[in-house]
């Protein structure tokens, strides 16, 4: 177990104890969950400074306050509204020279900040390289030159991905090398024009699917060199879905990764998908990420070293689960749970083949929904189908890349982090992957889907299945229909046509028969 200079065990809960924390990003998925848990279970933090972008028409108050009020709060609302006060909004940017901290600010946090947890970046797949460059590279570099003033720094902790490193299959607990300088890719950015590194980008990037992996390969590269002594760790998750239990089983509040695209399928209209099924997809709940977050700030702080220690965030080492295990399970708890308004019966299948799948787009896609929204307009009503396939077909591709690749993502740093925690601390900080139940954990990433990103009540169930059953039937309707025209058109003249009909129909009957 870790100790502190005296020699006797301190607990996680009490490590953080009067210490005040910065963190960026804070407004993310991700970061949301971090204050919360930080909150609820280390209630004798300080405070908690929330680097906030100012937006237009509100102030960085207003965007705290809209903020509280997400479901994810609800518990501290209720239980401890008190705490809520600890944190302190931080007019900021990182894209901006000194993050946009005023001079005020700046001096507050160099004074009384212990912790930072840095997870602001843009997590679009196809963003501009310039931007992705901006907020991933250049905002992490300007963070560092923030901490190198701070009195009281104990730990810095850099969210990452596990996919930074996708160029190579085996994956371990280290800062690789890359291809280009950090400070050359900023330097290039900066003086370049948009169109010229727009055309460069690929020719940049090669060797990985897109900007987000290659700026923050780029940036650990860059956060090695500019840390010095400073106490860093990164911690890097790899495909980040809803939460297992903390503060509420299933809670998700975006769109990204995986989904849109299982909201999408259970509302009928997502049915195929590039996918290699018995490929392993690395998923981790949110709240496994941010207890291990908290936990290697406090190793990082309680057992120096002179080396950034890295802790991959995976489930594929310990406990596996394959795109088809995944695909299959959400499709049943889908049509468990259905939403309400499903234009079809949920289902579909991934596929293996490039062209297949293409062609499953065209017929299962984009012929439906031309055809949903021409009703649309013949009805007067405002046409969206084809809309929504296009930034759907968009979300598969870049998911694609992940879909029908597999990695070796090795966790030794996580598992010995979790072996140094008392038996409290690793049932109050659970980052254990072993104790994720796939089956009920999916089933509540379902349910938090619908309730969630739907906003649907859970009292609409009950209509929501009736619908589904409907559907269910006139799926299967509409699927022998499509039998019977084949067979008529194929063996139109021939007896045993006749009589595959007749059977069919038969075996339907008694089907209908032991039903009734």
């Amino acid at each position: 177990m870790a100790t502190m200079a005296g020699g006797e065990y301190t607990s996680v809960k009490d490590f953080y104890r009067n210490r005040s924390i910065l963190i960026t990003g804070g407004t993310g998925f991700m970061g949301k969950v971090l204050v919360e848990k930080l909150l609820r279970s280390c209630p004798g933090i300080k405070i908690i400074y929330l680097l906030i972008r100012p937006k237009k028409g509100q102030d960085v108050h207003q965007r705290l306050a809209d903020l509280l009020k997400a479901p994810l709060f609800e518990k501290l609302q209720r239980d401890c509204p008190g705490d809520l006060l600890k944190i302190v909004p931080v007019a900021g940017d990182v894209t901006e020279p000194e993050l946009g901290i005023s001079e005020a600010d700046r001096a507050t946090l160099i004074r009384t900040v212990s912790i930072v947890f840095h997870s602001a970046a843009t997590v679009k797949f196809d963003e501009a390289l310039k931007l992705s460059v901006t907020i991933n590279m250049l905002g992490t570099k300007r963070l560092v030159q923030l901490c190198h003033r701070m009195h009281n720094l104990e730990a810095l902790i850099h969210v990452s991905t596990a996919y930074c490193n996708c160029d190579r299959k085996d994956v371990a607990e280290e800062i690789y090398p890359v291809m280009q300088d950090p400070e050359d890719v900023i330097a290039w950015t900066k003086l370049m024009d948009d169109k010229i590194i727009e055309d460069l980008t690929p020719k940049l990037i090669a060797g990985r699917p897109n900007t987000y992996t290659f700026t923050k390969a780029l940036a650990e590269r860059m956060l090695q060199r500019e840390s010095g002594s400073l106490p860093v760790a990164i911690v890097r998750p790899s495909i980040v879905l809803s939460s297992l239990k903390e503060p509420v089983a299933g809670w998700v509040d975006n769109w990204n990764g995986p989904t849109g695209i299982i909201a999408a399928a259970g509302k009928g209209f997502f049915r195929t998908m590039l996918c290699h099924e018995n490929k392993t997809a690395d998923l981790v709940p949110v709240d496994i990420v941010i207890n291990l977050m908290i936990c290697a700030a406090w190793r990082t702080a309680t057992q120096p070293t002179e080396t950034i220690q890295v802790y991959n965030c995976c489930t594929g080492q310990q406990n596996p689960i394959t795109w088809k295990q995944f695909v299959d399970l959400s499709f049943k708890y889908s049509r468990m749970h259905p939403v309400n308004d499903a234009i079809w019966f949920p289902g579909g299948c991934c596929r293996n083949s490039y062209i297949i799948n293409r062609l499953c787009v065209i017929f299962q896609h984009l012929l439906p929904a031309h055809i949903l929204d021409m009703l649309a307009r013949l009805k007067g009503s405002r046409p969206f189908m084809v809309r929504i396939q296009a930034k759907l077909d968009k979300a598969a591709t870049c998911l694609e890349y992940f879909s029908t690749q597999q990695w070796n993502f090795r966790d030794d740093n996580v598992r010995r982090l979790g072996e140094q925690l008392s038996p409290e601390d690793r049932q109050t900080f659970m980052f254990d992957v072993n104790q994720i139940d796939w089956p009920s954990y999916l089933e509540n990433y379902i349910l938090g889907i619908r309730t969630f990103i739907m906003k649907e009540s859970p009292d609409t169930l009950p209509a929501a299945r009736s619908h589904i059953t409907k559907l269910y039937w006139l799926h299967r309707a509409v699927q022998f229909g499509m039998l019977l025209i084949v067979l008529r058109v194929l063996l139109v003249r021939s007896s045993m046509a006749r009589a595959t009909c007749f059977s069919l129909l038969s075996i339907i009957l008694r089907m209908c028969r032991m039903v009734v």
